[in-house]
């Protein structure tokens, strides 16, 4: 069933004819780019116990191998230095040529948002317009993006968006796809001289686990139960849906009778007629923690009053507000439900009928249920508005609210067994294992966030996922991490911070794991966006990782200031750093981002000033220092970094158990 799939997915995309015979995956395609240098496996579909045929233009030779029983067949290409283009052409009797074939260098780029913000899309980088436009200048860079999908067991075949297959850069095959993931391998691409093969495996607002194998997982104590529930799911997609909606209906008739806003099933608080004036107001977009529900998770009801011109009375018009509404929203129009999406991260693009456009004053409604973490309307504003037929009116601005029933009071909601991301495993089996095997030089992986609250278990998730795909590849490959950057909330005191502990453990694993890296942030963030928009600087650290280390640019300067040690001289305490040339501040101002502690525990704001290639730290508040930290927040107050102007990477020389020591250790 998956190979009659694959074959009629690739012939719509016009990879093949109906009738040709054998049958690529879409890793094999025109325009795809082979790691040079090795020997590359390739593999496909033919007809059962036939002789396949593989000949490679580059060095005209030919490799014949049999395709099995069930009509599978593999082998490997030894492929040259970077060049290209070239062709491959497979038969088993019929032909299949694959063209404008690049062999170089290709990389893996996998994670949550962060990784999957595309250059224009729901991302807009810095400059995205000058950015598409750039892209036309490096046609051999290859792009492919595997397309979204969960299964509870390991999948051969996967998806791809962009057209279908590899695309060649430009303007519009950029646009969706990873902005990390194309700066790091433009940058490649650049000062590397060869053609670059980018494959983008990556979905927003996930955690480590559904990334990570079930044999691996297997290996990890606290993983068991949820191991356990996946593989009693249903293979079967539509039987997993069917239970899912089973569930959800009585999940909404449950949870809708605990809101006022309801009688029956009636929305009552979407109605035009509904007196919301005593309601606060919130400015759209913003995360509604900072606009009135500090903490809030569960229901709220967002209303807007608008004015419809007399242009549009009559005719269908469109509503937008982004992909940023968390988590499930409803969405009403003068009272009637309009649209709805069970889920964070999704486009909200809904129609509102012909029959209900009137000229003058209409209600937009949304009822929001936040199922953790930040809640509310704060997609950018120009992705906030109602449209008919190229006119716009803004929805940004005060809206009223009204918030109902916190989560813990709510029914416990059901989990999509079909589409969710976040069981475990499950990303791994879809997304990942089908590209086990293709040829790649490394990874890059941004991801954390989800993570946030279990930071010393993130110590273990993440060397166990790198571990695990190098498993299943069969070598060890570069492994290359962003470290979260600096978001939220300004530090205005030291002490604990789970962010900070997740960065410890990303650190941890750069450190320990062999052949990975570590591309620190915590200068560039946004406090007010977990998405910032200066991806260009994310894809050069990385770049400059792999440049030094993988290719092997001997005097180029990778990181910042790295801790190495320390040493306690009476009432102060000098710290040691790895790539310490020319330590200095960012701003030319005092050190900041210190703080330093006693045997009490008790932290303090610390004066710091640089000595050569060491920081020397004292208060007067503490005479007798055990420990120092740095940068040890979501968002620190810091300023050191080396010659070539990067960041010191957040640090601690104690190893005091921290806020998330008892979340890992609850499970």
């Amino acid at each position: 069933m998956q190979t009659k799939r694959l074959f009629l997915l690739l012939a719509a995309m016009g990879v093949l004819s109906v009738s040709a015979r054998p049958v690529m995956p879409p890793l094999f395609t025109d325009n795809m780019v082979l790691q040079q240098q090795t020997d590359a496996p390739i593999w496909g579909q033919a007809k059962a116990g036939s002789k396949v045929t593989v000949a490679t233009s580059w060095n005209n030779a030919t490799v014949i191998t049999t395709a099995d029983q069930q009509g599978h067949w593999r082998t490997t290409l030894r492929t040259p230095e970077a060049g290209g283009p070239y062709t491959i052409t497979v038969s088993d009797g019929q032909k299949l040529v694959l063209r404008d074939v690049m062999v170089g260098e290709v990389w893996l780029c996998s994670g949550q948002s962060n990784m999957e913000m595309p250059i224009e899309g729901w991302g807009h980088v810095k400059n995205f317009e000058q950015e598409k436009e750039e892209a036309n200048q490096y046609p051999d860079i290859r792009l492919l993006q595997v397309r979204k999908n969960t299964s509870p067991q390991p999948l051969a075949d996967m998806e791809t968006n962009l057209g279908g297959g590899w695309q060649k850069c430009s303007a519009e095959s950029v646009k969706e796809f990873s902005a990390t993931g194309y700066f790091f391998g433009r940058d490649i691409h650049k000062y590397r001289n060869v053609p670059v093969g980018l494959i983008d495996a990556s979905w927003g607002g996930t955690f480590i686990e559904p990334w990570t194998s079930a044999e691996a997982l297997r290996l990890h104590p606290d993983m068991q139960e949820a191991l356990d529930y996946v593989q009693t799911l249903p293979a079967d997609k539509a039987e997993r849906e069917r239970i899912y909606t089973d569930r959800l209906n009585q999940w909404k008739q449950q949870e809708r009778s605990l809101d006022p806003g309801f009688q029956g099933d009636r929305a009552t608080w979407a109605l035009p007629q509904t007196d919301v004036s005593q309601w606060p107001t919130m400015n759209i977009p913003v995360q509604w923690e900072r606009a009135g529900l500090p903490g809030y998770d569960g229901v709220a009801w967002l209303r807007r009053t608008v004015d419809i011109p007399k242009s549009w009375a009559g005719k269908e018009v469109k509503l937008s507000m982004g992909g940023l509404v968390d988590d499930l929203d409803y969405t009403y129009f003068n009272g009637e439900l309009i649209g709805q999406t069970n889920s964070y991260g999704e486009m909200r693009l809904y129609t509102i009928p012909a029959r209900l456009v009137k000229a003058g004053q209409a209600v937009v409604t949304v009822r929001i249920i936040d199922t953790g973490g930040e809640g509310g309307i704060y997609s950018s504003a120009d992705q906030i508005y109602l449209e008919c037929r190229g006119e716009r009116v803004t929805l940004t601005g005060p809206w009223h609210y009204k918030a109902t029933t916190p989560l813990a009071k709510m029914p416990q909601m059901p989990v999509n067994d079909t589409s969710t991301p976040n069981q475990v495993t499950v990303l791994y089996n879809a997304m990942i294992n089908p590209l086990v095997g293709f040829a790649i030089r490394g990874a890059i992986w941004y991801q954390g966030c989800n993570n946030e609250h279990k930071g010393y278990q993130y110590r273990e998730l993440l060397p166990l996922m790198i571990r695990d795909w190098r498993t299943k590849w069969g070598y060890d490959f570069p492994f290359y991490i962003v470290q979260l950057a600096n978001y939220k909330q300004l530090q205005t005191e030291p002490g604990d911070d789970e962010w900070a502990e997740v960065r410890e453990a990303q650190a941890m694993a750069a450190q320990h794991v062999e052949k990975s890296g570590l591309a620190c942030l915590i200068d560039i963030g946004d406090a007010g966006d977990i998405h910032p928009k200066n991806k260009q600087e994310v894809g050069r650290r990385l770049a400059l990782i792999a440049r030094a280390n993988t290719y092997g640019e001997q005097k180029l300067e990778f990181s910042g200031p790295v801790y190495h040690r320390y040493q306690i001289e009476g009432n102060k305490i000098r710290i040691f750093f790895h790539h310490a040339d020319g330590l200095r501040t960012a701003d030319g101002g005092p050190l900041k981002g210190f703080a330093i502690a006693g045997s009490d525990h008790r932290w303090h704001w610390a004066d710091a000033r640089i000595e050569g290639r060491s920081v020397v730290v004292t208060s007067p508040d503490v005479t007798s220092p055990v420990a120092v930290r740095y940068a040890w927040h979501v968002n620190p107050i810091c300023n050191l970094q080396n010659a070539a102007l990067l960041p010191a990477v957040p640090f601690r020389t104690d190893d005091w158990p921290g806020l998330s020591i008892n979340n890992h250790r609850a499970n």
